[in-house]
């Protein structure tokens, strides 16, 4: 048989019994899930476990796929895989935020999970009511009226109870009393009744006074009542307006309704209609303070009132308490309303007024490779190519006179205009070229760059919450930091290579056809010149006509060819022109994506992974859309 360790242990019986249960309309709450072990009067509570059921649970587990054919373990409850799947989706959302956010926001949700870890290693079997209120309120009179036994002391001593006293209706409860740091001189049993049997798995705690003049005793108070599954306010007819009662316990916990009882003590003192009148005015407060009322077997606070000292109401109340322990319910519903109130207050940080996609959108990511294709000089060095697309067509198809010309100005002005516009376009490089290059234009060019960074990150940002919308831009401002350096490199190596004078355009198959026609041209002006020189010479017969006209069809041929060559080339080189520019546009975009647009996109990649987790959290284990709210 495979030996089972205590945690698994645990772990079955809480999947296996405690939040299997059903959820019992009109319950209600106050503190996070804890409990412990009963001992006998005066004991000082011993580590006991559960026996009967718990062993069989581990009998059958430890039994599942041998050969000895025993049953496994009942399958986990709805409620209890919706509480499995919001835990670990909070998980999941601490840990992915971690670095996007202050520790001290994640903390409350940390002890949400702490604290749920911590009771589904205890025992399932038992349901920890707390009982509290104010001073003279008479709850360690009903505590004692529950037990069937003078446990708690009363009297009119104030304060009366200095620390939490524990009874408990069965074994198995130690690990949840420790939890609760409740010693073994202060864990009671109940007088054994037939009454007490149905009580069975019930650990009820009598707080001191919420109220007490002594910081100690608040301390405690406050301490248990975030670890006890579920609380039975008293108040009396005098103090049940309380402002401490309420704005301080009542109010903040409104949401732990299901797990919460609040009764009205000392009815015996009100006469006639003045119980009803005083309920009623109880019930006013309540759902002022935004507690959902357990009325018409709708789920909520359960509401009633008692008198300790007479016992009228007292087995009421106890019904109510039995029926509560045995539906095994109470811990899963508290750290529901522990989880609801985390989510609650985590909702600023994951989820914003608008309805944010959380992706860069396509005019957002046309705008920045816009604003970087200008930061390099895409266009301007897509005229270039094309400008010299044009000159080189002009050097090959123009007439032989004109190219002697163009030479002889090139000799003159070395620097031509189409280097001087080749400077212009890497302008803001830190190549060889930049030194001659303006340091206002090198400025500009930065300026460009990170106004095209802010406003890209400016729109991924829109609509997010302001803790993931400052992470966005911090993530677009760590890429962007050497983003210059680079858009610079690109403007040398591809910008240079189609503006420097230098620079060779490829042919098209027309050209040599071109170039034959122009040297056609020029033999034919040269043919014509010679004839006609001879004839002057008087060398060959004179004729005047033929040489000149030889002449003329050259001097106008020549033009003629290199006028229809610069109207055929403007197509060429206008491609030409747009090739270069989108193979410079193209390289700055592939710059801008891997330094800004990708990490940006990372980062929403991030949001959208914890508004998925959230939504999990906050909608109790159904995913929602990450833009519904």
């Amino acid at each position: 048989m495979t030996a089972l360790t205590d945690r698994d242990r645990t772990e079955d019986r809480w999947d296996d019994g405690f939040i299997a249960r059903s959820r019992r309309p009109g319950a209600g709450s106050s503190g996070p899930g804890a409990g412990g072990e009963a001992d006998t009067p005066g004991g000082d509570g011993g580590g006991d476990t559960d026996e009967g059921s718990d062993d069989a649970l581990v009998r059958a587990v430890s039994g599942a796929g041998n050969d000895g054919g025993k049953a496994p373990s009942p399958p986990i409850s709805p409620e209890g895989q919706a509480l499995r799947t919001r835990l670990e989706a909070l998980r999941q959302l601490v840990g992915l935020s971690r670095t996007r956010l202050d520790g001290k926001t994640l903390a409350e949700a940390g002890r949400v999970l702490d604290e749920a870890a911590a009771r589904r290693g205890l025992s399932a079997q038992h349901t920890v009511v707390a009982i509290a209120g104010a001073t003279g309120s008479g709850k360690s009179t009903l505590f004692n009226s529950l037990a069937g036994v003078q446990i708690s002391e009363t009297g009119l001593r104030r304060p009366t109870t200095a620390a939490p006293i524990a009874c408990s209706w069965s074994d198995g409860a130690a690990g949840l009393l420790d939890r609760l740091e409740i010693p073994g001189r202060l864990r009671r049993r109940p007088r054994e009744t037939s009454e007490a049997e149905a009580l069975r798995g019930l650990v009820l705690v009598d707080l001191p006074d919420l109220d007490s003049a002594v910081g100690a005793h608040r301390e405690h108070v406050d301490r248990v009542l975030a670890l006890v599954d579920a609380v039975v306010w008293v108040v009396d007819p005098e103090k049940y307006a309380d402002a401490v009662l309420h704005e301080r316990y009542l109010r903040p916990l409104a949401g732990h309704a299901e797990v919460t009882f609040v009764v009205l003590n000392q009815m015996d003192r009100l006469p006639g209609e003045s119980a009803d009148l005083v309920l009623d005015d109880l019930r006013r407060l309540l759902d002022e303070d935004g507690i959902a009322l357990g009325e018409h077997d709708e789920p909520g606070a359960t509401v009633l009132g008692l008198s300790a000292l007479t016992g009228e109401g007292v087995g009421e109340l106890r019904d109510l308490l039995a029926q509560f322990t045995q539906e095994k319910g109470a811990a899963t519903r508290r750290i529901c309303a522990d989880l609801d109130r985390a989510a609650g207050r985590l909702r600023p940080l994951y989820v914003a007024d608008g309805h944010p996609s959380p992706e860069i959108g396509e005019a957002a990511r046309a705008e920045f490779e816009d604003r970087l294709a200008e930061a390099v000089g895409a266009y301007a060095a897509g005229l270039a190519a094309e400008r010299a697309w044009r000159r080189n067509a002009g050097k090959a198809c123009g007439t032989p006179w004109l190219r002697l010309w163009r030479w002889y100005e090139s000799r003159r002005a070395p620097r031509t205009l189409a280097g001087l516009a080749a400077l212009a376009v890497i302008g803001g490089s830190r190549g060889p070229a930049s030194a001659e290059v303006p340091a206002e234009e090198e400025v500009t060019a930065r300026q460009r760059v990170e106004q095209a960074v802010r406003t890209v990150a400016d729109a991924a940002a829109d609509g997010l919450p302001d803790a993931w919308a400052q992470a966005v831009r911090e993530a677009a401002v760590r890429g962007a930091d050497q983003l210059p350096q680079a858009l610079d490199e690109i403007a040398v190596t591809l910008g240079s290579a189609v503006t420097a004078p230098s620079a060779k355009p490829p042919r098209p198959a027309w050209w040599p056809a071109a170039v034959l026609a122009q040297a056609a041209m020029t033999l034919l002006q040269i043919y014509g010149g010679l004839w006609l020189v001879g004839q002057i010479v008087g060398v060959l017969e004179p004729r005047l006509m033929p040489p000149v006209l030889l002449m003329v069809a050259g001097i106008v041929g020549g033009p003629l060819v290199e006028w229809a060559c610069s109207i055929a080339a403007r197509g060429p080189a206008r491609r030409y022109g747009q090739d270069a520019e989108r193979r410079l546009r193209q390289a700055a975009a592939g710059c801008g994506r891997a330094r800004v647009l990708e990490p940006v996109a990372a980062e929403l990649l991030r949001y959208r992974e914890v508004r998925e987790q959230y939504a999990t959290v906050a909608a109790g284990g159904t995913k929602l859309s990450t833009t519904r709210e």
